[in-house]
C-alpha cells in the first residue's frame, strides 16, 4: 500500500493505482470526460488535472500513479481555473444547443459545465461540420464531438473493428470513419458500443419516433408493438425507476397510454426461434458430413453483419432462422392478421429493441415474407421508447401493471433469457434435449453457459450424443473465436454469438449510465424472470403449440421456411479491409 494525502485527507492506495482511483476509493470525486478504465486512459480531455505538491505543472489523474508521500489537491484555485478554461475551450467547438440533443440531461459535458458555473463563453465558437447519411441507423454529429477518443478505443480494444480513427491535425483534429470511408461504405457492425460509451451526443441512433407517432395518428393503421426480452430489464433506468418498479407489465401499461393498439412479447417469437433453430441444428447434427459444423446462431444482426463482412466464407454455417424480431413481424402480418380478419397492409409492426442493428435488419431483402412491404415497419431502441413515454408525460411510477395481449404475448422463461449472453444457447438446448429424448431436462441443466465471460465453452450429453458448444459476446472475442475455428484449434457443434458484450442486455440501444456497465445486472434480472416463470421450455408455450397446429404445421415445414427462415446471401455488406481475402464463398446450399 502507498500512503498519500488528497485534499488534506490521509489516504492509502494500492501500489500502482492511479490518482483517480485512489481519490475515488477515498470518496473524493475528480471529474473526467474521456476516461474509461482499462480502455481509454490517455488524458485526452485534461479535465481530471490535479495539483501535486513539488511539481510545477498540473498532472492528469487518470494516468499518473500514486507515490509514497504524494500530496494531491483536486480542487485548488489553480486546478479549478485550469479545469474551467479546459471546459470552455471544449465548448467553443461544441454544439451547445442542448435542448435539441438526445443526451440532454444525461451528458457528462453538460453536467461538468453546470458544476463549474459556466454561463458565458469567452472564446469565439467554431463548430466543425461534415455531411453524414441521415438514413443510416448510426448518426454522428461532428459539431458535438469533444475528441475524447472513447469511440475509437472501444471499437478497437473491445470490438476489434477499427471503424473510427483520428482525422486532420491541430485544432482541426476530429474523429471520423477510418480509411476515409463513408459510414455506409464501411464494415461497421452497428453494435452501437461507440454510442453507449460516448460521453456526449456526438453519436446516437437514427431517431424513428416520429414514424411511430405518425402510425398512431392514422386511424386506418393498426399498431402492433413487440417488446424484446432485454428491454424489460433496462427500460426504467432513464425514467428514474428501480428494477422492482420497472416491470414489463408497467411498460405495457405505458405503451397503451401512448395509444398503441396491440402489445406483444418478442419472447413469444424467441420461443419460435428456439423450435426452428433447434430443429435445424438437430438436422445438421444428423447430416454433419453434408453440413459442416459448428452451426452459428442468427439472432443478432450485428453478428450477422460482422460475419458477412469479416468471414463471408462461413455464411453457410449460419442458422437460416430469422431473428425473433423478424419472425414476429412475419407472423403478425400473416397469422395475426388472419385472426384479426384485417388486410395485413393495415398493420404497422413496431418493435422495441435494445439494438441499433435491428433498424438495419428490418430493411433487408427477404424480411418481407408476409408479402406486404416490410414485416417490421419501425424499430425503436429502448432509449427511443423512453423518450416517447416522456414526451407523453406518462407517470410510469403510478401505473398499474397490465398484461400483454393474446395470443402473441405468451412466452416461456426460455424466451426471456434470450436477452442475456448464453440465453439463446441455453434455451435451444432445453428444447433440443426434449426433441431428442421426449422428456424435459432440469430447466437449469445447461446453466454453465451463463456468465459474463466473453468466451465460454461447455460440453453436454444430448440423449447419448456428445455435444460441444461455445458462447461468445463482444466482437473482439468473436474474432478470436472465429480465427481459432478457422485454424482448427477449437471444434464446436453449436456456437452462440452476440455482438455486444453481455449480449442484448448490454446492447447499443439500451439506456446509457455514465461509467457503469450494467449488462450483468440486467441479465440477472432476466434469469430471475425465467426462474419464476410458470413455463420454462419454449416447446411448452401454449401459443407456440397453437400456431404450429393451426398455421405453420411443423418445424422446418414449407410455411415455416417461407415465414421464419431467410437466405443470408440476399444482401451484401462492405467487406472488411481484413476480410477481402475471404470473398470466395462456398457453393449455395440446396436445402432451403
Amino acid at each position: 500500500m502507498v500512503n498519500l494525502t488528497i485534499n488534506g485527507k490521509s489516504v492509502q492506495a494500492q501500489d500502482g493505482a492511479t490518482i483517480l482511483e485512489a481519490a475515488a476509493a477515498a470518496g473524493i470525486v475528480i471529474p473526467t470526460l474521456c476516461y474509461l478504465k482499462g480502455i481509454n486512459e490517455i488524458g485526452a480531455c485534461r479535465v481530471c488535472v490535479v495539483e501535486l505538491e513539488g511539481v510545477g505543472r498540473l498532472m492528469t489523474a487518470c494516468n499518473n500513479r500514486v507515490k509514497e508521500g504524494m500530496i494531491v489537491r483536486t480542487s485548488s484555485p489553480r486546478v479549478r481555473e485550469a479545469r474551467r478554461v479546459i471546459v470552455e475551450l471544449i465548448l467553443s467547438q461544441h454544439d451547445c444547443y442542448c435542448a435539441t440533443c438526445a443526451r440532454s440531461g444525461n451528458c457528462s459535458l453538460q453536467s461538468l459545465a453546470n458544476d463549474l458555473g459556466i454561463l458565458d463563453l469567452p472564446y469565439r465558437r467554431e463548430l466543425p461540420y461534415s455531411p453524414w447519411n441521415r438514413k443510416f441507423p448510426l448518426i454522428r454529429d461532428f459539431s458535438k464531438c469533444i475528441k475524447c477518443m472513447r469511440c475509437i478505443q472501444v471499437c478497437n480494444k473491445i470490438q476489434d473493428m477499427g471503424i473510427w480513427d483520428v482525422s486532420y491535425t491541430g485544432s482541426r483534429t476530429t474523429v471520423d470513419v477510418s480509411f476515409n470511408r463513408k459510414i455506409e461504405d464501411s464494415d461497421c457492425a452497428l453494435c452501437g458500443q461507440c454510442v453507449t460509451h460516448c460521453p456526449v451526443g456526438a453519436l446516437r441512433e437514427r431517431d424513428d419516433t416520429e414514424q411511430a407517432f405518425a402510425a398512431l395518428a392514422d386511424p386506418q393503421t393498426i399498431t402492433v408493438v413487440q417488446i424484446a426480452p432485454a428491454v424489460r430489464a433496462a427500460w426504467g433506468e432513464s425514467l428514474g425507476l428501480d428494477r422492482g418498479q420497472a416491470t414489463v407489465g408497467r411498460l405495457v401499461a405505458a405503451l397503451r397510454r401512448i395509444g398503441f393498439d396491440y402489445i406483444f412479447d418478442t419472447a413469444f417469437s424467441a420461443d419460435l426461434t428456439v423450435i426452428e433453430e433447434g430443429s435445424e441444428f438437430l438436422r445438421r447434427l444428423k447430416t454433419r458430413g453434408d453440413n459442416p459444423l459448428p452451426m452459428f446462431t442468427s439472432c443478432c444482426p450485428g453478428w450477422i453483419r460482422f460475419l458477412r463482412s469479416q468471414y463471408p466464407d462461413f455464411t453457410d454455417q449460419l442458422s437460416t432462422a430469422k431473428s425473433p424480431q423478424q419472425m414476429f413481424g412475419a407472423v403478425a402480418k400473416s397469422y395475426y392478421a388472419k385472426l384479426l380478419k384485417v388486410p395485413p397492409e393495415r398493420i404497422c409492426c413496431i418493435s422495441v429493441m435494445p439494438c441499433l442493428a435491428k433498424k438495419w435488419e428490418a430493411e433487408l431483402p427477404g424480411m418481407d415474407s408476409a408479402g406486404t412491404r416490410r414485416d417490421v415497419d419501425v424499430v425503436l431502441t429502448t432509449r427511443e421508447v423512453d423518450r416517447m413515454i416522456r414526451a407523453e408525460h406518462i407517470p410510469v411510477r403510478d401505473l398499474e401493471e397490465e398484461a400483454f395481449d393474446a395470443p402473441l404475448g405468451a412466452s416461456s422463461g426460455a424466451g426471456v433469457i434470450f436477452g442475456a449472453t448464453g440465453g439463446v444457447m441455453e434455451a435451444a438446448l432445453r428444447s433440443a434435449y426434449y426433441l431428442t429424448s421426449g422428456k424435459n431436462p432440469d430447466p437449469d441443466a445447461f446453466r454453465s453457459v451463463r456468465g459474463m465471460d466473453g468466451w465460454k465453452e461447455a460440453s453436454f450429453d444430448l440423449s447419448g450424443t456428445p455435444l460441444k458448444v461455445a458462447v461468445v459476446s463482444g466482437l473482439g472475442n468473436t474474432r478470436r473465436l472465429m480465427e481459432a475455428v478457422r485454424l482448427g484449434r477449437v471444434h464446436y457443434d453449436f456456437v452462440e454469438v452476440m455482438a455486444c458484450p453481455g449480449g442484448c442486455s448490454g446492447g447499443g440501444g439500451q439506456p446509457i449510465r455514465e461509467g457503469e456497465e450494467l449488462a450483468g445486472n440486467r441479465a440477472q434480472n432476466l434469469y430471475g424472470l425465467d426462474r419464476n416463470s410458470e413455463i420454462r421450455f419454449a416447446h411448452e408455450n401454449p401459443e407456440v403449440i397453437r400456431i404450429y397446429r393451426d398455421y405453420i404445421g411443423k418445424p422446418l415445414s414449407q410455411r415455416a421456411h417461407d415465414l421464419l427462415h431467410t437466405d443470408h446471401r440476399l444482401w451484401e455488406v462492405p467487406l472488411s479491409p481484413r476480410g477481402t481475402d475471404r470473398v470466395k464463398e462456398k457453393p449455395i446450399r440446396e436445402d432451403w
